[in-house]
């Protein structure tokens, strides 16, 4: 709660207060006012009209026609109860006397009704002269009681609400004496959340930036921005320092060279003023004018120095502080690291031509192993006994399996050097899905495993690699034959989804778990419980490759126990 509005509160406690007496006393006064009139409009007129009649009724030549007015106005004011029959009895007697007016004893009857009229009025005019006053005697005990209680919160509100103020604007008037004598260990220990706990907050920031500076030496500072610049400089990285509008505040020699510029030149300019002329610092700087993707992979830039092709991975670090006795953070600038990581990819080259070389030379001793054994096999050769015939089909299962890896590993290189060779070309998908079919056909009939196909009956043609394309389908294909059991079936399926053909097979296998699916399509990933298998975890990242450089998506879903759907999407043409 604020200030402004404990004010308000307080203030409009006591206006309250005031407006709730001055309430019950109009209420009461108009209440007694009201009692006052009822006596005079009511008893004290009827009293009036008899009093008149009486007087009427004495004299000797005695007026009728006025004492029947009399009557006639008793008659419109009856208040009291009983009134109204003794008024008839009244004008009966009345018009009796008229009728006979030298009978005396009708005369004196006549008087008596009159009286008794009288007194009838006076006692109501005393019946409710003791209720007024018993009305006031209430009036008076309550608005004495709701005085007292209304002088009491006033006077808690008087005694402590000014104290609650004044109390804080004491001590912060106390502090800041202190602070002036420069001791800055003043602190304030104010613990609302109004306005008084904001001076306060303010006033302990304040003070703790005071005990800061009064703390600080100027040699030390300028000693530790020595040592800092010294290791900036002697880094082996390149670096550039930025402040939180983007503007120089150094640049390290290394970052010097690649740039080709000089700090002393650049000190304080924009980065962006720079970029205008430099096209390297436009591509560094590129991440903090348009804002960072999170989904984008790391940027390796290409530069060339003193003739030589060298490779930096870029580093944007955002520099955060919080300033003392505060508690939200600031952005104060940024720091751009160039790491140069050239010597790793020379060395990652140096593998992937050795994959390469390696992959290549293995072919040829492999198609001379299978033609030695298709020699082997042949009856004109010789017939092979049954354990010749097992030990030749031992070699063959490896020199395949062995056959398998090579071409694999050659598949690796040439993605991993950037040479992946794309033939695209329109083509019909159930060409695809044919050529892929007939791929593993006898694969499947091994283990009596029924394959399913199931697409629209028009396709729109895509443009497409169709080798690379049925590879990644075979390679799907094997892998739902190789982890499904004898007679189950396996389902291929075609459709068009968001202006994508989307191909997936389908095993009803053990499935995969729900962990290891984001790491499947990682290079030599293999899921520990199918080690068994021997697969060499190359077969998903390459698909993973293929089918992205068609400018496609690759994915899995899958469930433990109810087997596992692998996909791509290609674009339609």
């Amino acid at each position: 709660m604020t200030l402004r509005i404990k004010l308000y509160a307080g203030i409009g406690s006591l206006f309250l207060m005031i407006t709730i007496l001055s309430i019950l006393g109009i209420t009461y006064v108009l209440s007694l006012s009201k009692a006052s009139e009822k006596i005079l409009s009511d008893n004290y007129k009827s009293l009036e009209y008899l009093r008149e009649m009486a007087v009427l009724l004495d004299k000797k030549n005695i007026p009728f026609e006025k004492i029947q007015a009399q009557i006639l106005k008793q008659q419109k004011n009856i208040t009291e109860k009983g009134e109204k029959d003794l008024t008839d009895i009244l004008t009966k007697n009345f018009d009796f006397f008229q009728k006979n007016q030298k009978n005396n004893a009708i005369q004196q009857t006549l008087r008596e009704n009159i009286y008794d009229l009288m007194q009838m009025n006076m006692n109501g005019i005393t019946l409710k002269s003791q209720e007024a006053e018993k009305l006031g005697q209430i009036a008076i005990w309550i608005i004495t009681i709701v005085g007292m209680v209304c002088f009491l919160l006033s006077f808690l509100l008087v005694a402590i609400f000014p104290e609650y103020i004044i109390t804080p604007i004491e001590k912060t008037t106390e502090s800041i004496k202190q602070i002036a004598a420069k001791d800055y260990s003043q602190r304030l220990d104010v613990k609302n959340n109004d306005e008084l706990g904001k001076l306060a907050h303010a006033f302990n920031v304040m003070a703790g930036k005071l005990y800061e500076y009064e703390h600080s030496h100027l040699s030390e500072l300028l000693s530790q921005k020595k040592r800092m610049e010294a290791l900036i400089d002697l880094s082996s990285e390149a670096i550039i320092g930025l402040d939180q509008n983007k503007k120089i505040l150094f640049i390290n020699p290394l970052a010097e060279k690649i740039l080709q510029i000089k700090e002393e030149d650049n000190m304080g300019k924009y980065a962006q003023e720079i970029a205008l002329d430099n096209t390297l610092m436009q591509k560094i700087i590129q991440e903090l004018m348009v804002g960072k993707d999170e989904n984008s992979a790391i940027e390796t830039l290409k530069i060339n120095i003193e003739g030589k092709e060298n490779h930096f991975r870029k580093e944007i670090i955002d520099i955060v502080i919080t300033p003392t006795a505060e508690t939200h953070q600031v952005l104060v600038g940024h720091v751009i690291l160039l790491k140069n990581i050239t010597f790793f990819k020379e060395l990652d080259l140096a593998k992937t031509n050795f994959i390469a070389t390696i992959s290549h030379e293995l072919k040829t001793p492999l198609a001379s192993i299978k033609m030695s054994l298709q020699l082997l096999e042949n009856q004109k050769v010789g017939i092979l006994n049954e354990e010749q015939k097992e030990l030749t089909q031992h070699i063959k299962e490896d020199s395949e399996r062995l056959l398998k890896i090579t071409s694999e590993l050659l598949n690796l290189a040439q993605v991993e050097t950037g040479n992946i060779h794309l033939r695209m070309e329109a083509i019909q998908p159930e060409k695809i899905v044919e050529y892929a079919y007939l791929s593993v056909e006898n694969l499947a009939k091994a283990k009596n495993i029924e394959i399913n196909i199931e697409q629209p009956s028009f396709l729109p043609q895509i443009n497409a690699d169709i080798e690379k394309t049925a590879w990644v389908l075979i390679n799907f294909l094997s892998n739902a034959i190789k982890y499904s059991l004898e007679n189950q079936k396996i389902c291929v399926d075609l459709r068009i989804e968001n202006k994508m053909l989307v191909f997936s097979v389908r095993d009803f296998g053990k499935g995969i778990a729900k962990d290891f699916q984001d790491k499947i399509f990682e290079r030599f990933f293999t899921i520990p419980e199918n080690a068994q298998k021997q697969s060499t975890g190359l077969g998903l990242s390459i698909a993973k490759d293929f089918i992205e450089a068609q400018k496609g998506e690759i994915g899995v879903q899958s469930k433990v126990g109810e087997g596992a759907r692998f996909y791509f999407k290609l674009p339609l043409k």
